[in-house]
């Protein structure tokens, strides 16, 4: 993917970077600039602004990065099929609580002041009305589609920012209060400026929005560098917007509306809605502006969720083996809209119970900070074989919320600092100590040690020539594609096998008739595995090949298989085959054998030679078997 952005593209490169900046900004980034503005001043908008545009524009950068280690259109999709796989359930608690925390906000900063009676109709009449457009949108304008929707939206916007700058001169100065702004040069500035910088440099990178939007933008040969750079910018500018509005409307009396909230602490984030909404009958439109630049916002990260539910419960759906998915009609397990219900309940629970937003912003500042860490350490240390330390990141994370909590409840900063920092450090203790190989590792080297339960060792075959017996079924055509180079046992798998890059792979499940006396798979059936997978390979490259007609035979010149790991019955398990090298009389294919979590079972390799149907003497390699061949090799 080049690095510049050809004239025809440069288009859709500013719209992908318009979808950039509406889907992050969303509750937190669109409520908390009002109230960390409020309290800090421009000082404080910049120290919320700069760490949450770097760490976007960062996250376009690194993934652009990925995105140009294969020249595939799907290889940044391949990446993050296999690098997601451990944060899966991280990635779907991340998503329920930014739309739950979003919906939360809208209800809670936009019409909660309004105080329409009773609250009892109308905050779930909101709530109604709320999802009823996010889900819309949703169905409405896909990912294709989301950044011509997203740019339609953003020019409504614009018209909104025009009448609130030009209107806003109108106003009155309604009080005479000026309260002092917070010192940003004490421990209680720094308990929030940590935390913050920490979360949004780090958080874009378990956000299933963004990641689908960078594997949209390969897809459609869009620099997904340059449209973050876009977005992250066009970010940037709405956050300066919003902040700037806060401290012009604090300097015209908009303090007298800040108010003291659970823990007694002051809060300011509806400070704009109810400054406005006091002069609406003076300046209607003005109040309508703004509204519609909250409804806007709001409405495009609503949307982009849903979008991102459904993309992530469908393809999960097709490649988890769960026995719930063939018990519950698929329609119902792929459609987001239970989970969008739940955010929703979630979010009026905490409005009707004077929640504030900072009690769902703790997370982001703590117990995903260790995930998404992690998850950017392994963009660039990756080892498909290993699965993260689940239970040890979740009670990390944990712990920090509570550290963070006690700090907030009891006004300790340093409490709060320690909690967003403690999972920083887990992960670094993960990745640097003694025997972090067992856990995280930098290279496939850990693939090629001997497990120590293993009971089967190095046994090569002997060198007995057979031949090779050729399934005679029909191919069909390969249903998924998958990362080239890396086994995925738990693709959609085509029966008779499909290549991933030079390899072709074939996976099923193993069953007692594979095991032995003590329960393991006996050390026989993985040349077996192999033998059926080669069969399946010459039907893949070869389907014409009849046994009865050819002209010659493919014989077992030599064959070797080193056992390193054990399986057991009922173990998915993917045995990969590819050509290794040839000359004009042998071929050499390799072979590896993997379980379902990326482990390699064996490895080895075998050579191939070819004789006469006729008289069994030894020829050169058939034309038509090179011509197989070669396009695999």
């Amino acid at each position: 993917m080049g690095e510049s952005v050809s004239r025809p593209r440069w288009w859709s490169t500013l719209l992908w970077g318009n979808t950039v900046a509406l889907s992050w900004m969303w509750g937190l980034g669109l409520f908390f600039t009002v109230q960390f503005t409020s309290q800090f001043g421009l000082f404080g908008l910049l120290t919320f602004s700069i760490p949450n545009f770097l760490g976007l524009m960062a996250f376009g950068w690194v993934t652009q990065r990925i995105a140009q280690r294969s020249g595939s259109s799907e290889s940044l999709a391949n990446f993050f099929t296999r690098w997601s796989r451990p944060f899966q359930l991280v990635f779907l608690l991340y998503q329920i609580l930014a739309i739950a925390l979003t919906i939360f906000a809208i209800i809670h900063y936009l019409w909660q002041p309004l105080g329409l009676e009773p609250r009892g109709l109308f905050l779930p009449l909101t709530l109604l009305i709320v999802l009823a457009a996010a889900i819309l949108f949703g169905e409405e304008f896909n990912i294709q589609r989301i950044k011509f929707s997203h740019g339609t939206l953003m020019l409504l916007a614009l018209a909104a920012i025009g009448v609130l700058l030009f209107g806003r001169a109108d106003l009155a100065d309604v009080s005479g209060l000026r309260p002092d702004k917070l010192p940003t040069n004490d421990l209680n500035y720094w308990g929030y400026a940590v935390p913050i910088c920490i979360g949004f440099l780090v958080g874009p990178w378990l956000d299933l929005q963004q990641w689908q939007r960078a594997i949209q933008m390969q897809r459609e040969r869009i620099s997904i560098r340059w449209a973050y750079v876009a977005g992250s910018l066009q970010f940037f500018a709405l956050l300066l917007f919003h902040g700037a509005l806060t401290l012009w409307a604090r300097e015209s009396g908009a303090a007298g509306h800040f108010r003291e909230g659970l823990a007694g602490y002051t809060y300011a984030h509806d400070m704009l809605v109810r400054f406005f909404d006091e002069q609406a009958s003076a300046q209607p439109w003005v109040f309508a502006a703004y509204c519609v630049f909250l409804c806007v916002c709001i409405l495009t990260t609503l949307d982009s969720g849903y979008i991102a539910f459904r993309w992530f419960l469908q393809s999960h759906a097709k490649t988890s083996q769960h026995p719930i998915f063939s018990l519950v009609p698929g329609w119902l397990v792929t459609s987001p809209i239970p989970l969008m219900v739940c955010c929703g309940l979630v979010a009026l629970a905490g409005a009707v119970g004077g929640l504030e937003l900072e009690y769902f912003m703790i997370f982001y500042a703590t117990f995903f900070v260790g995930y998404s860490t992690l998850g950017i350490a392994r963009c660039f240390v990756i080892s498909s074989a290993n699965l993260i330390p689940q239970v040890k990141m979740f009670s990390v994370g944990s712990l920090a919320v509570v550290i963070f909590a006690y700090g907030y409840f009891l006004r300790y900063p340093v409490l709060q600092i320690a909690g967003s920092l403690l999972p920083l450090g887990y992960v670094a203790w993960l990745l640097l100590k003694p025997g972090a190989a067992e856990e995280f590792v930098a290279d496939a080297d850990e693939l090629a040690a001997v497990a120590e339960s293993s009971l089967a060792s190095h046994r090569p075959l002997p060198p007995t020539p057979t031949d090779v017996g050729m399934a005679l079924t029909p191919a069909t055509p390969l249903t998924a594609s998958v990362a080239a180079g890396v086994p995925s046992a738990q693709a959609v798998h085509d029966l008779s096998g499909h290549f991933e890059g030079k390899w072709f792979v074939h996976q099923f499940i193993s069953t007692y008739a594979d095991t032995n006396s003590v329960g393991n798979v006996y050390f026989g059936m993985y040349a077996m595995w192999v033998g059926k997978t080669r069969e399946l390979f010459f039907n893949k490259v070869m389907p014409k090949f009849d046994l009865q007609t050819t002209p010659f035979y493919i014989l077992t010149r030599s064959f070797e298989h080193k056992f390193m790991r054990e399986t057991r019955e009922f173990e998915p398990v993917s045995v990969r085959i590819r050509i290794g090298s040839y000359n004009r009389k042998f071929v050499t294919l390799e072979h590896e054998v993997y379980d379902s979590r990326q482990q390699m079972l064996g490895k080895g390799k075998q050579s191939l030679l070819f004789v006469s149907s006729a008289d069994y003497h030894m020829i050169d390699i058939p034309p038509e078997v090179y011509s197989a061949f070669v396009t695999h090799a």
